[in-house]
C-alpha cells in the first residue's frame, strides 16, 4: 500500500510518498522506524533526492543524523567518496506511446525501460529518495529478464507464457521506502505527452549493488570488458542511439569480449536503416526511444509489447550477441523482421499484410548491409507471377498463400524507383501515409490499399494502375483473409472506379518500362 506524509523541512512544505509494501507486521514496523528518521535527516539535504548537503554542513553535523543510512551517504559526500554516477542520476523524460502516435502515428513497440539505473536491487526492503518532479509521475520497474519455466515444463507451452514478467512500483517525490519481491535490475520509467517540456528529475537508490549499464556514446570496449568483469547481475544493459540491449553477462563474455562498441554500432545501423526507408531520416523524425532485444528461455525469436526477445542458448546468442553475425543471414532478417513489426505503420498493414509489409524493413535493411535478397533467392519473382499474375481466374494478391509472393509488389515498387532515381520513394510514400487519416480499419481496412495506391501515384507523379491491376489489386468481389483474425473485404468496382478516376485526374505519365517484371 502506498501512504503520503507531508513534513516540513527546511522551511519549505514538501509532499513525500512512502511506497511501504506488507511483507509482514515486523517488517513494517522496522520500515516505520526508518522512515521517522530518514525524514529528520533529509533537512540536512538541498533538495528531496537526498543528494547533495547543504552548504553549510560539515563533518561536525554527522551526530546530529537520525538514519545510519543518510549518515553514512553524508560522510562519504563530505569527504567526497560518494560516486553518484548511477547512484544518484538524472533522468529525462520520454515521449509516450501517445505523443509518439501524434509524432510518427506509431505507438506500442519501443522500450519501456529506456532510463536504465545501473543499479541492482536486493530482495525485500530498498530506500529510493525522488527529487522534484513537478507533478510528474514516475515508476520504478525491476523484471525478472532470466525467467525460465519451472523445472519439466516444455518451454513452448510454458503456462506462465513467454512474457517478460515485472514488478512495478510507483514512485514520488521524496524517500520511497519498497518492498522488492524479487532482485534484480531497476528502471526509472518516465514517459510523458510532452516529454520536451518535463523536468528532469534526480532518482537517488541509497540501497542495491552497482551493476552499471554500457553507453556507446560515452564508452570504449575497454569500458565494456570492466562492466563485464565487475557485474553483481547475470545482466548487462547496453544502449546505443536506436538500440537498447538486456542480454546475459555469460553469453556477452564469450561473444561480445571486446566488442561492445561493434555491437551496438551495428545495431544501431540496423535501426537506422529501418529509418531511413520510413521517411523518419529523410523528414527528421527519428523519436529518442529505443527499439529493446532481450532475452528470453521459451522461444527461439519473437516479437511482442517489451521487444525482441531471443532465446538464452549458446546458438541464438551466438547469433545476436555476435556483432559480426547479427548483420547478416538469418539474424538480420530475424530482427528487421520482427522490428518490422513494430514499424509497420496501420496505413501499408490492412488484412493480409501482417506478414508482408513487416519485410519491407528486411529487405531493405539486409540489402543495405549486403546481404542478398530474399525474394531472389527463393525464385519468388518467378512464383509470384505465375501464382498471382497469370492465374486464371483471376486473383487478389491477398489470397496468394505464400506471404513472400505477396511482398513482390511492393518490393517491386521500391526497385523501379531506386533504380531511377528515387531510392527514398517508400521514405515519401510513408511520410504522406503519416500526414493523411486511416481509410479503415478491420474489415474496412482494404479501404487502406486504394488509398495506398492514389499516394503511390502522387509521390511518383505516375499513373500506376496498370502495375496495381497486373498484380490484383483491383480485383473486385467478396474475400476472407486469415491473418491473425478473419477479414471479410467487400471491394466494390465503385472503389475501383475512385482509384482510377482519381489517378485519371492527374494526367500522370505511365512508367516508361513494365515494373511487374522488376528484379534485383
Amino acid at each position: 500500500m502506498n501512504r503520503i506524509i507531508t513534513p516540513i523541512i527546511a522551511g519549505l512544505s514538501v509532499a513525500l510518498a512512502i511506497v511501504v509494501v506488507t511483507a509482514s507486521a515486523e517488517t513494517n514496523r522496522g520500515a516505520l522506524n526508518d522512515l521517522e528518521a530518514l525524514t529528520f535527516d533529509m533537512r540536512f539535504f538541498t533538495d528531496t533526492s537526498c543528494s547533495e548537503l547543504r552548504p553549510d554542513l560539515g563533518s561536525s553535523d554527522l551526530e546530529k543524523f537520525k538514519s545510519e543510512l543518510l549518515r553514512t551517504v553524508a560522510t562519504a559526500l563530505i569527504n567526497r567518496t560518494y560516486d553518484k554516477t548511477y547512484r544518484a542520476a538524472n533522468y529525462e523524460a520520454y515521449p509516450s506511446s501517445r505523443e509518439l502516435a501524434r509524432m510518427i502515428k506509431l505507438g506500442d513497440g519501443f522500450s519501456r525501460y529506456e532510463n536504465i539505473t545501473g543499479v541492482c536491487l536486493d530482495e525485500g526492503e530498498n530506500v529510493v529518495f525522488v527529487g522534484p518532479t513537478g507533478g510528474k509521475q514516475l515508476e520504478l520497474l525491476v523484471p525478472d529478464w532470466m525467467r525460465k519455466p519451472a523445472e519439466g515444463v516444455e518451454p513452448t507451452k510454458d503456462p506462465n507464457g513467454w512474457g517478460l514478467h515485472k514488478q512495478t512500483i510507483s514512485l514520488r517525490e521524496g524517500v520511497n521506502i519498497i518492498q522488492v519481491t524479487k532482485g534484480g535490475n531497476a528502471y526509472v520509467s518516465y514517459f510523458d505527452d510532452e516529454a520536451e517540456n518535463a523536468p528532469v528529475v534526480c532518482v537517488h537508490f541509497v540501497t542495491g549493488k552497482i551493476n552499471g549499464f554500457f553507453d556507446v556514446s560515452k564508452h570504449t570496449n575497454d569500458d565494456w570488458k570492466r562492466l563485464l568483469d565487475n557485474a553483481v547481475s547475470p545482466i548487462l544493459d547496453a544502449r546505443g542511439k536506436h538500440i537498447q540491449v538486456a542480454y546475459p553477462v555469460e553469453w556477452f563474455n564469450v561473444f561480445t569480449r571486446g566488442k561492445g562498441v561493434e555491437l551496438i554500432r551495428n545495431y544501431d545501423a540496423m535501426l537506422h536503416h529501418h529509418y531511413t526507408l520510413m521517411g523518419l531520416v529523410k523528414y527528421d523524425k527519428v523519436p529518442r526511444n529505443r527499439i529493446l532485444a532481450r532475452v528470453n528461455f521459451n522461444y527461439y525469436m519473437f516479437r511482442d509489447r517489451d521487444g525482441v526477445a531471443y532465446l538464452g542458448n549458446k546458438s541464438t546468442m551466438g547469433k545476436v550477441a555476435d556483432p559480426d553475425t547479427v548483420i547478416v543471414g538469418d539474424p538480420c532478417w530475424g530482427f528487421s523482421h520482427e522490428v518490422g513489426h513494430a514499424l509497420q505503420m496501420r496505413q501499408i498493414t490492412w488484412g493480409g499484410m501482417t506478414e508482408v509489409s513487416c519485410n519491407l524493413f528486411s529487405l531493405y535493411t539486409g540489402g543495405q548491409l549486403g546481404n542478398p535478397s530474399r525474394l531472389k533467392a527463393q525464385k519468388n519473382y518467378a512464383s509470384a507471377r505465375k501464382n498471382i499474375i497469370d492465374a486464371e481466374p483471376k486473383i487478389s494478391y491477398l489470397v496468394a498463400p505464400d506471404v513472400f509472393d505477396r511482398l513482390v509488389p511492393f518490393w517491386q515498387l521500391h526497385l523501379y524507383f531506386a533504380q531511377n532515381g528515387r531510392p527514398d520513394f517508400y521514405a515519401d510514400v510513408m511520410e504522406e501515409m503519416r500526414r493523411r487519416p486511416d481509410a479503415g480499419r478491420g474489415d474496412n481496412s482494404i479501404l487502406n490499399q486504394f488509398e495506398f495506391i492514389k499516394i503511390c501515384g502522387d509521390v511518383a507523379r505516375l499513373d500506376l494502375t496498370d502495375f496495381f491491376e497486373r498484380w490484383g489489386f483491383f480485383w473486385v468481389g467478396n474475400l476472407e483473409v486469415n491473418d491473425y483474425r478473419k477479414y471479410n473485404f467487400t471491394i466494390t468496382q465503385e472503389m475501383v472506379d475512385d482509384v482510377r478516376s482519381y489517378l485519371a485526374r492527374k494526367n500522370y505519365a505511365k512508367p516508361s518500362v513494365d515494373i511487374t517484371l522488376m528484379e534485383e
